[in-house]
């Protein structure tokens, strides 16, 4: 469930997407040195837009380094670090063996079990570096998982969840921006959870898992209305961002502010267009054939 919180790089010039990979890259170097190769591969977009909102709200310094990377062998890069890559990467991790654990339990799945053995230990440091945050955290995951489990739970109370995970992630400390960054990180996480839902309900439908949109989903099949149920989960995902943007607006940004836009109002909707392009491709495609 990760991976939303993108930018729309077309809409960036090219020094703000240089600035915003620099975080990314921050980030992954932190994985590398607290956690290994195998920390390395819980790296994610999300946690990016976190590391640059922080670093921007609490002013702090950043070390900037040019190195070479496995992913780029052949051109130094840019990369930005500072006390909130190591928190964003710390999130990575512990959020990821969680993500393996579920995908082991619920799905059966090897690759599941071999990424929760792998992350572990790592994601135990990250508990004792962390208890509060982390039992808070973990709490929520619990919930959310009996909730999945149970299979009826209505389309917020899954979605207000994972959204109270997200909004613990956001609030780095104790002050004034408090209730400003988990409103935020709150809203954040209930539009990620509804537009992986929308993405994996086909998927979903055909294996039983459990689905927020699936009583919706089952209706528009039925009456051979997808556009209904298309703008239905557009109208959810719209209002989640509205409060998520409001309180963004609310906060002192300045230096990656416009970078930061570019992904509330534009990036986060990347996989959206994309996923529901491709869906109307293939209905379009099935009505033409059976003609």
């Amino acid at each position: 469930m990760f991976g939303y919180v993108l930018v729309n790089k077309p809409e960036l010039k090219i020094k703000e997407f240089d600035l915003y990979r620099s975080y990314y890259c921050g980030i992954c170097h932190s994985l590398k040195e607290s956690y290994g190769f195998s920390g390395r591969m819980t790296l994610n977009y999300d946690m990016t837009f976190l590391a640059m909102l922080l670093s921007d709200l609490y002013d702090k310094e950043d070390c900037d380094f040019e190195t070479r990377c496995i992913a780029h062998p052949a051109q130094k890069h840019q990369e930005k670090r500072n006390e909130f890559s190591d928190y964003c990467a710390d999130m990575c991790v512990f959020l990821s063996y969680y993500k393996s654990e579920d995908d082991r339990k619920d799905e059966k799945s090897f690759k599941g079990w071999l990424a929760g053995t792998a992350l572990k230990g790592k994601a135990m440091k990250v508990r004792e570096k962390y208890p509060e945050k982390t039992a808070k955290i973990e709490k929520q995951l619990e919930a959310l998982s009996a909730l999945e489990k149970e299979g009826k739970a209505p389309i917020d109370k899954a979605a207000k969840t994972f959204g109270e995970i997200m909004g613990e992630i956001f609030v780095y400390q104790d002050d004034i921006w408090k209730d400003d960054m988990y409103k935020l990180g709150f809203y954040l996480g209930k539009f990620i959870y509804l537009l992986d839902a929308y993405e994996d309900i086909e998927k979903d439908t055909e294996s039983g898992n459990y689905n927020p949109f699936s009583e919706m989903y089952a209706k528009a099949k039925e009456k051979g209305s997808f556009e209904e149920f298309d703008d239905q989960v557009l109208s959810f995902l719209m209002l989640m961002i509205g409060e998520c943007t409001d309180a963004f607006e609310r906060l002192p940004l300045i230096e990656n502010a416009e970078i930061m836009r570019n992904i509330l109002y534009s990036g986060v909707w990347v996989r959206y267009t994309n996923c529901k392009e491709e869906r109307l491709k293939e209905r379009n495609k099935a009505e033409n054939g059976s003609v």
